[in-house]
């Protein structure tokens, strides 16, 4: 239990010196970095490192654990799309059309990142509206799923093409999430489902378990 001396003068003034010490050294070390061109000074304070930045080509191939890259026939592909109109599929044809264009970083947990310009469609554009509900779930071909705010779909866009081109295999095609400002978990490629949840966005394991 914390006591009334825990909170004394002396041991704020302790506190205090320990903080200043870890910023005054933590500063040394990042100045360190920069004045000897040492790798680390063109890190992101994720600590990634950039790859491949407005080079799809030339961007890393990764995904969750041991999901594999998979081989999508379009014939027998569509977007099953849940909302307040119910359920429809969505072709490619019809979410290759859109052309909606962000620049944005993905950010990967692996080390590296990559500002690439995607283009798709807006998730704001393609889910009907439904005031109960409080999350997207986005469902991968792989069995991968991750659920975002429902009032982020103005901002979150399902691409189709990645520097002026269709995605890659590698890279989500036939479709994938792009998620500004997240990390690149939340960044589900092959993305065969797109669903209006009642359920937060946050009752989920802050990382995938699968």
């Amino acid at each position: 239990m914390p006591h009334r001396t825990d909170v004394s003068r002396r041991n704020l003034l302790r506190g205090g010196v320990l903080l200043g010490g870890a910023a005054a050294g933590y500063a040394a070390v990042e100045g360190l970095v920069h004045v000897a061109a040492l790798p680390g000074r063109v890190r992101r304070p994720s600590g990634s490192y950039e790859r491949g930045s407005f080079q799809p080509d030339a961007m890393p191939v990764t995904q969750w654990l041991n999901d594999p890259v998979p081989a999508v026939d379009l014939d027998g592909w569509a977007l099953r799309i849940e909302d307040a109109d119910g359920e429809r599929d969505v072709g490619y044809e019809e979410l290759f059309a859109h052309r909606s264009a962000v620049r944005a970083v993905l950010d990967c947990t692996g080390g590296w990142y990559a500002e690439q310009d995607w283009e798709g469609v807006v998730l704001s554009d393609l889910l009907a509206g439904d005031d109960r509900a409080t999350s997207i779930e986005l469902f991968s071909l792989t069995g991968y799923i991750r659920r975002l705010p429902a009032h982020d779909a103005g901002r979150l866009l399902l691409a189709t093409r990645v520097g002026g081109r269709a995605l890659s295999a590698g890279h989500g095609f036939p479709v994938r999430l792009v998620a500004p400002g997240r990390r690149g978990f939340w960044w589900v490629k092959w993305v065969d489902g797109v669903s209006l949840s009642e359920t937060p966005w946050w009752w989920q394991a802050p990382f995938p378990l699968a």
